[in-house]
C-alpha cells in the first residue's frame, strides 16, 4: 500500500501545479490590460483546466488517505 501513499501525492502533487498554473494564466490575463471579453476567454478556457486540476488533487488526497488506512 505504500505505492498507493506515493502514487497518490504524485497525483495531488500534479493537481496542485495545475491549479497553480490557471491561476497565474488568469492572473497575467487580468495584468495584461485585457478588454472584457479577451478576458472572458481566457477565464472560460482556464475553468475546465482548473476544474481537472482540482479533480485531480482531491483524488490524490483519496489515494493516499486509503493507502494509509489499508497499510
Amino acid at each position: 500500500m505504500e505505492a498507493l501513499v506515493w502514487l497518490g501525492a504524485l497525483i495531488s502533487v500534479l493537481g496542485l501545479l495545475g491549479l497553480i498554473w490557471s491561476i497565474v494564466q488568469v492572473w497575467k490575463a487580468r495584468r495584461g490590460g485585457m478588454d472584457d471579453e479577451a478576458l472572458r476567454a481566457v477565464v472560460r478556457r482556464m475553468v475546465p483546466i482548473n476544474m481537472g486540476a482540482l479533480m485531480g488533487s482531491v483524488l490524490g488526497l483519496m489515494m493516499v488517505i486509503i493507502g494509509i488506512f489499508l497499510g
